[in-house]
């Protein structure tokens, strides 16, 4: 049986980015989920991340910026950053720093939630 989802929400990019893929085959990638699930009939959310400046700002630049152009060429609503207002917040992760804990979950719910809804009620 398949499943035939109404929205779906894409939250992928942030392993690529730490690992110091190329932006554009991260932005490949993720426009071709996109295309997949409008292809199927679901509306899509996509959720951005942003990075530490490991690779120095000239990449965090490019990699933050795929999720505004895949967003405005795709024509799907976007979150900017999914860990918006308590990213710095340390207490809100997992020992490895990077995962965020049960605590942060109705924080990262608010986020999400601003651009979700309104999908929810067409």
């Amino acid at each position: 049986r398949r499943h035939r989802p109404s929205i779906v929400i894409v939250a992928l990019g942030a392993n690529d980015g730490l690992r110091g893929e190329k932006p554009e085959t991260m932005r490949l990638n993720l426009e071709a989920i996109v295309r997949v699930c409008r292809s199927r009939g679901a509306r899509v959310l996509l959720l951005g991340m942003r990075l530490p400046p490991n690779y120095g700002k000239p990449y965090t630049e490019k990699f933050h910026a795929v999720f505004g152009e895949i967003a405005g060429r795709q024509r799907v609503p976007l979150v900017p950053f999914l860990l918006e207002g308590f990213a710095e917040n340390r207490d809100y992760f997992q020992s490895d720093g990077l995962h965020p804990t049960a605590a942060a979950q109705p924080l990262i719910l608010e986020t999400v939630w601003k651009k979700l809804e309104p999908m929810l009620k067409r």
